[in-house]
């Protein structure tokens, strides 16, 4: 094979020179993707979820809390009104909680369907749990349950082509929406 010589510099696209492409930088992410605030090992230090119920509601992203759990904002949300139902005990897999938790989990999470289609008028949910760090877990040593509404047409080319999820509203916005849509229990 034969190289061809050109007198021409070679072209690195996307490495500071302008292309076709414009970006959505998005570097707070980046603390998720590095692993910042994740614990490291099983027991409590470090675990956000054992943390956050200590702040304030709205510092904390806590939209509301009951006896064994609470639903708190994903600080990195895969939609607009993503949040999580998470019990106070520290505890890493389903089938620790016990029947008080379990109950309130689940009321908590139809109480979040409530709320978001109250306040959002989400048309569908995904739901569910990523146990342990095989399973996608990003906090594998503390249970919580995702909640993540969806809306016709919500998957457009940003997240299939571009990789990026674009957010409409700040968290605490999302947080004040949710917290006054959510139902009496």
């Amino acid at each position: 094979m034969l190289a061809v010589m050109t007198s021409e510099p070679e072209q690195q696209i996307g490495v500071g020179s302008q292309d076709a492409f414009q970006r959505l930088w998005t570097p707070h992410r980046m603390a998720y993707i590095q692993g910042e605030n994740k614990p490291t090992g099983p027991g409590t230090e470090g675990c956000p979820f054992c943390t956050i119920p200590a702040k304030s509601d709205e510092d904390g992203l806590i939209i509301t809390r009951g006896d064994h759990v609470y639903a708190v904002l994903n600080l990195y949300p895969y939609n607009g009104g993503h949040l999580m139902v998470v019990p106070f005990r520290h505890i890493a897999d389903y089938t620790e909680l016990d029947e008080a938790e379990t109950a309130e989990l689940a009321a908590l999470t139809k109480q979040a369907m409530t709320a978001l289609r109250t306040a959002s008028g989400a048309h569908g949910f995904n739901i569910g749990m990523n146990q342990g760090v095989s399973a996608g877990a990003g906090i594998a040593a503390h249970l919580h349950q995702h909640v993540v509404p969806r809306w016709g047409g919500d998957t457009n080319f940003m997240p299939v082509v571009g990789h990026t999820k674009v957010l409409p509203q700040l968290l605490a916005d999302t947080r004040r929406l949710l917290a006054a849509a959510w139902p009496e229990s």
